[in-house]
């Protein structure tokens, strides 16, 4: 689990197991310019402690009293608010819009069994939808049936207005073969983007904490830094050493794996190439096909900063579209 995956599920379910009490609240529809998106949620304890949000701070006070009632009566909460242009304008807003929350306390709504299974899923980096029926109050968790839901990464109802899925998708992580200069744009540009990265590299002049500064670093050959790391839906590979030896090994692991995109960097002709090996490896057609080579949308990028743009673009448009 990375720093930047939120645990406020995780938290949720220590308070409960603390005896604090705890409840979850989830933004489940929004109209206008809303603070956060569906999905978004925030944690309160019976002793009113929080953790994240669903708006600005423009209705956290009133969703937490709510809350805390909800915990007494033991009975789930759904809460609408509008949030006025002027409330808007100081948590950054141009304009303001209405939010729909659905509060659940732990343990007679949101059974601690159910939100025990959500936080495993979470933590083995399985995607999992909590889907609530808001009718009928049924719960269940589901890891299959939604997946354009987990590919857009978007929570909501369902056609018939009842059914809420809300999404938990694992972090999105970045692997890059090659500690080049092409790594040094992308990995910040990746972060603000919501990607963990890890550069691998053997060359230890190349893959150098002093080039990439507080980030993760496997010095390993890439197939074996490549497994210790592993592919999932929610990884992308980035090979940049131009350099067979090292990216071949990596880029069969890759296409053996789940990882929803694999780039290259190279010329039409080193992609020509790259195809003919991975044939004589024993690839198919639509197996060879998954890779983005050469990597990045055609921008006509000039340098290491505008490759890395093109680059995190490529994996923008086949994380959310699949194309």
């Amino acid at each position: 689990m990375t720093a930047s995956f939120d645990t406020i599920p995780e938290t949720a379910l220590a308070w409960h197991r603390e005896g604090k009490g705890a409840v979850l609240a989830t933004v489940i529809q929004t109209w206008g310019s809303a603070p956060r998106r569906v999905g978004a949620q925030l944690a309160i304890s019976g002793q009113a402690e929080i953790e994240g949000s669903v708006s600005g701070g423009c209705v956290e006070g009133a969703v937490i009293v709510e809350a805390l009632e909800a915990l007494e009566s033991g009975e789930a909460r759904e809460l609408e608010f509008g949030v006025l242009d002027n409330d808007a304008f100081a948590v950054g807003l141009a304009c303001g819009g209405t939010i729909r929350v659905l509060v659940e306390p732990v343990g007679k709504v949101l059974t601690e069994e159910l939100l025990t299974a959500l936080c495993e899923a979470r933590a083995a980096r399985r995607p999992v939808a909590y889907v609530a029926d808001l009718v009928t109050g049924a719960r269940r968790l589901d890891e299959s049936g939604h997946e354009t839901r987990f590919r857009m990464d978007r929570s909501g109802f369902e056609e018939d207005g009842r059914t809420f899925v809300a999404i938990h998708n694992p972090p999105l992580r970045l692997v890059i073969v090659g500690a080049v200069h092409i790594a040094q744009a992308l990995v910040p540009m990746a972060k603000i983007a919501g990607y963990d990265p890890a550069i691998v590299d053997p060359r230890e002049t190349f893959g150098a904490s002093a080039r990439f500064p507080g980030e993760t670093l496997l010095n390993d050959w890439p197939d074996e830094a490549v497994a210790k790391l592993g592919l999932d839906g929610r990884t992308a590979l980035v090979l940049l050493t131009h350099d067979p030896k090292l990216d071949d090994p990596a880029l069969e692991l890759a296409l053996r794996s789940g990882c929803f995109y694999i780039g290259a960097l190279g010329s039409t002709r080193t992609q020509a190439k790259r195809v003919e090996r991975m044939t004589a490896a024993g690839f198919s057609e639509a197996e060879i096909g998954r890779i983005h080579g050469p990597v990045g949308l055609d921008i006509g990028a000039s340098g290491p900063a505008e490759i890395a743009v093109s680059i995190l673009a490529e994996m923008t448009r086949v994380l959310r579209t699949g194309a």
